[in-house]
């Protein structure tokens, strides 16, 4: 029996795996949706607002420590990293440099958790949905050929079944995207927020080792 035979004996096993293939990876897609979705609720804040009293509370009388404690108190992740780079201001520039870098980088892994699983599922649900409809289509022309009293409506029928699946996969498929192309985005602006605050502490440190 030649390779074609044996997948044409795969095919005519059924696609109902594939329907059941398609509802995990749709409900795998959104559980890490609506992870995801709580975990940058957990950290939203007014940027703007934060960097202006950061930024006045600096240039005030006030203490680094009371400055820091105070940025620990948000859930931000770019108040976090002030947070800890201004609790290392006694050691120096370059340890507040390094610590706000490393916990930027420690932190831009849990804010690509997921991404990867969404962009499997967006880039590849259209193709094990197509994958089900050939299946289908073959199934439906098998039956053609082995019975001669099937008519057109009865193979139609077969086929229009068999297109379920492309569209479940496109179903999958299309949230996935969405949610993944907005998410990298939000992981972006978290980065360049975080980096720029970073900045903003490291300019006032230097300028108050100048004035010492």
């Amino acid at each position: 029996m030649g390779i074609t035979a044996q997948f044409l004996k795969f095919a005519l096993l059924g696609a109902e795996w594939v329907m059941y293939l398609l509802v995990a990876c749709s409900i795998l897609s959104f559980s890490v949706i609506i992870e995801r979705a709580l975990f940058f609720l957990k950290l939203r804040g007014d940027f703007g607002s934060f960097t202006k009293e950061l930024t006045e509370r600096l240039n005030s009388s006030d203490s680094l420590e009371k400055t820091a404690a105070w940025c620990a108190g948000h859930q931000m992740l770019e108040a976090n990293v002030a947070a800890v780079g201004l609790e290392r201001s006694k050691d120096g520039h370059k340890a507040m440099e390094n610590t706000m870098n490393a916990t930027i980088i420690a932190s831009r892994t849990k804010l690509d958790k997921g991404l990867t699983v969404l962009g499997t599922l967006g880039n590849n649900t259209p193709f094990i949905g197509l994958f089900g409809t050939v299946i289908g289509i073959i199934q439906a022309f098998n039956a053609l050929s082995s019975n001669n009293a099937s008519g057109p409506e009865v193979v139609m029928a077969s086929i229009s079944e068999a297109l379920v699946a492309t569209a479940v996969g496109l179903m999958v498929a299309i949230p996935a995207v969405i949610a993944f192309n907005v998410l990298s985005r939000a992981v972006k602006t978290k980065i360049a927020n975080s980096e720029t605050i970073a900045r903003i502490v490291l300019s006032y440190n230097s300028d108050v080792e100048k004035k010492i």
